[in-house]
């Protein structure tokens, strides 16, 4: 038994057997949980518990997933699950292009489900990341400041510098941004990420142009050091 608090799953589902056998199976797992079976609760909920990862089922009571998706998104960059029992490829697509970070599609194994929020959990990280003196990320509120003074960053902009702060030294390929960032797999130029780079470059520099934090390697990729 870890010495750590547990990490809050919130899960939002209306069916109260699937979401019981839900929160049974991620408890057994070391999790804390907490349900909410409608709708119109669940941005409250949200902002009230602040859990680690959110299971979102599609179709609830009085607002549904994808809504909840793109409100929670306004505030709150917390890895969201969503599971759904429609399986047309429009929906999945969709529910990624809101800023869900997976989804399960019904039935599905609890043991599948467990597994599916413990990568997702590794891949996307939670809290806050404080990297020396440099630059500090709150993925709570997709912000990023240096020195105090707020980076105005678009949403690929801050998943780029979070990646590479994650890790700092480590030096990322192009198409392993290009993966971590766009989990639809949609065809994206390597240019892309040199573009969100470039920009994300100058708006660092127009806070710290004395240090430079994203070092390009040439023929590889991108790393941050805060040298």
């Amino acid at each position: 038994m870890s010495g750590f608090p547990k990490k809050l799953i919130l899960i939002i589902e209306d069916e109260p057997q699937l979401a019981a056998l839900m929160g049974d199976y991620l408890q057994q797992d070391d999790f804390a949980t907490e349900i909410v079976d409608n709708g119109m609760q669940a941005v409250a909920a949200v902002r009230e518990s602040d859990p680690a990862l959110i299971l979102l089922d599609l179709m609830l009571p009085g607002k549904d997933g994808m809504s909840i998706c793109r409100d929670v998104r306004y505030f709150s960059n917390v890895p969201i699950i969503m599971v759904t029992a429609r399986v047309e490829e429009i929906d999945r697509l969709l529910g990624l292009e809101l800023g869900a970070d997976d989804y399960i599609c019904k039935p599905f194994s609890p043991r599948e489900m467990v597994a599916r929020v413990r990568a997702v959990l590794r891949r996307t990280g939670s809290g806050n990341i404080p990297v020396g003196t440099g630059i500090q990320l709150d993925e709570a509120t997709y912000k990023a400041a240096i020195a105090g003074q707020t980076l105005d960053l678009t949403a690929v902009e801050f998943q780029l510098l979070k990646i590479l702060l994650s890790e700092p030294g480590r030096i990322f390929s192009r198409n392993q941004l290009m993966d971590r960032i766009y989990h639809d797999h949609r065809i994206v130029s390597e240019r892309t990420i040199d573009s969100h780079i470039k920009k994300l470059r100058k708006k660092i520099d127009g806070i710290d142009a004395d240090q430079e934090y994203i070092y390009s390697v040439y023929g590889v990729g991108y790393k941050y050091e805060n040298r």
